[in-house]
């Protein structure tokens, strides 16, 4: 059988590979027939000269014909979607219904067209006129943007249709999409569908290309190329790091979300008021779909007394109880499995599970682990071992300083919450614990478990290292996640008819203006 072909300017070609791979069924552990190249450099230089191409002719484009595109690829997005879930299915094990069909591909289609209202709008440009100084400026396209997609949201977070991909476009950017190995096939579906909006829509041939997987040089040679603007990535602390590395050489943007364990603190009185109802919340939360969210619960925080280990009782109970699902591939069984014993040999006591699983296909048993706070102390960097799946650490603090400790150790985390008691009881240690924890994550929530992350203005998704690579951005949330895929450029004594029309003294729409000293 012939090899897949990649998407480069404009034209489903053979690529220029030596290597091949295939993906997985999770479900069944064999792999599936189509055939992948790794890519070699040739093909990524010749996308990366047509983005540059692309790029340019962008540069010409109104926010309203980019928004067009995206509305026409989130329409033929749904014309494909039976055949999306299908492929997703079989690369990944997510269910069909609801998690695919149901839930991800909608959410999917919805931010497409949340990108194409901020194109379309401009205002996510922030344009500031300081008319006393004639000097303007806004944000604006910084050329083309490499997306490098994660195993768990083939769609959501795909290279070719998820988050960074729609930030970049509607920021006027090509997008040279890097699938991840683990569902090449879907990313591929999604490539076809943006391929038929860009002649739809006319756009540039080139403003969307397709790789599927090329060797760690050639990755990180991508990612530092003079002719990319920024890069998106979303994956492995490991690999994300070693493209980290390789941008910031070259001084070009690199976007991570990486690792996070994202601790949840239950305050004693809480416990008191609701500890079985809180242990169903923390297991649902913590063992929806495998465990396999970067908002998974993996740690809590506890205060020692008889009702958390009513609490621990009740979740172990729940894990072992509960059904285990399948893991996205044979990479995340092995990681799993490993972290597991990193964490049990450096002291974790097992509560529940650990080992091989129940489950169809990949799996782990439903893990819950525990220790004591000061053996967090001790030993933080392990005992922050992300363990990615159905799995969670519980910490047992001595005291309240214990637990202000235990924070103060923590890295930088995507979410962090704390779960206190309606009548206020919960209220003075509330007060010591969350400003410490404010700043180790990117979200704060109070009563709430971590796992959902709605597609809102308002919404952070990232946070401190190494949760991402930069704590000033996020990946969802438009037009905040816009961004990072921009530039800030001011315009000093630039003649009128030489400006972009979003700071021209005549524009219909709302700009920023200084004026004697007044912002309008």
């Amino acid at each position: 059988m012939s090899n897949q072909p990649v998407l480069i300017a404009g034209e489903w070609r053979e690529s220029q590979a030596g290597k091949t791979f295939q993906s997985e069924n999770p479900s069944t552990k064999e792999f599936l027939p189509e055939i992948y190249p790794v890519s070699s450099w040739d093909d990524c230089d010749d996308a990366l000269e047509a983005a540059s191409e692309a790029f340019e002719q962008m540069r010409e484009l109104s926010g309203t014909q980019i928004a067009e595109f995206l509305e026409t690829f989130a329409n033929e997005i749904e014309s494909r979607a039976e055949d999306l879930v299908k492929q997703a299915n079989l690369e990944t094990a997510l269910p069909v219904s609801p998690r695919l069909a149901d839930v991800e591909l909608p959410r999917t289609t919805g931010q497409l067209r949340q990108a194409a209202a901020a194109a379309r709008s401009s205002n996510w440009t922030q344009p500031v006129i300081d008319s006393a100084n004639n000097i303007r400026s806004c944000f604006g396209a910084i050329g083309p943007v490499c997306v490098f997609g994660p195993n768990n949201f083939p769609f959501a977070f795909g290279s070719a249709s998820g988050g960074d991909f729609a930030a970049a476009i509607a920021a006027g950017n090509p997008v040279i999409a890097k699938a991840n190995s683990s569902h090449p096939g879907t990313t591929k579906i999604f490539a076809e569908c943006a391929a038929n909006a860009a002649a739809k829509t006319g756009m540039p041939a080139s403003i969307v290309q397709l790789i599927y997987r090329t060797g760690h040089d050639v990755g990180e040679r991508l990612v530092s190329d003079n002719r990319i603007g920024a890069t998106g990535y979303t994956g492995s602390r490991a690999a994300g790091l070693t493209l980290k590395k390789a941008a910031d050489a070259a001084g070009k943007p690199i976007y991570l979300e990486l690792s996070s364990v994202n601790p949840v603190v239950f305050l004693p009185a809480v416990l008191e008021e609701k500890a079985e109802e809180l242990a169903t919340e923390f297991t649902e939360s913590c063992l929806m779909g495998t465990g396999q969210f970067c908002t998974n619960p993996g740690m809590v925080i506890l205060l020692k007394s008889d009702t958390a280990e009513t609490f621990i009782t009740s979740v172990a109970k729940q894990f072992s109880k509960a059904g285990v699902g399948t893991l996205l591939s044979g990479g995340v069984a092995k990681s799993l499995h490993e972290s597991h014993a990193v964490l049990t040999e450096s002291g974790a006591e097992v509560c529940a599970g650990t080992g091989e699983g129940s489950g169809v296909g990949y799996c782990a048993a439903n893990t819950l682990l525990r220790i004591s706070g000061s053996q967090f102390i001790a030993n933080p960097e392990i005992m922050q071992t992300e363990a990615f799946g159905n799995s969670s650490l519980i910490v047992v603090a001595n005291d309240l300083g214990d637990a202000a400790a235990v924070l103060t150790a923590l890295e930088g985390n995507l979410t962090g919450c704390l779960y206190t008691a309606s009548n206020g009881d919960d209220d003075g240690a509330y007060n010591i614990l969350a400003p410490i924890l404010r700043q180790k994550v990117g979200r704060l929530l109070n009563d709430k478990m971590p796992t959902g992350v709605a597609v809102s203005p308002a919404m952070n998704h990232g946070g401190p290292y190494p949760a991402t690579g930069h704590p000033g951005f996020t990946a969802v949330g438009i037009p905040g996640s816009l961004l990072r895929f921009a530039m800030l450029q001011c315009y000093d004594n630039v003649r009128q008819n030489r400006l972009p029309e979003i700071l021209c003294d005549n524009y219909a729409g709302q700009a920023q203006r200084l004026i004697d000293g007044v912002w309008t």
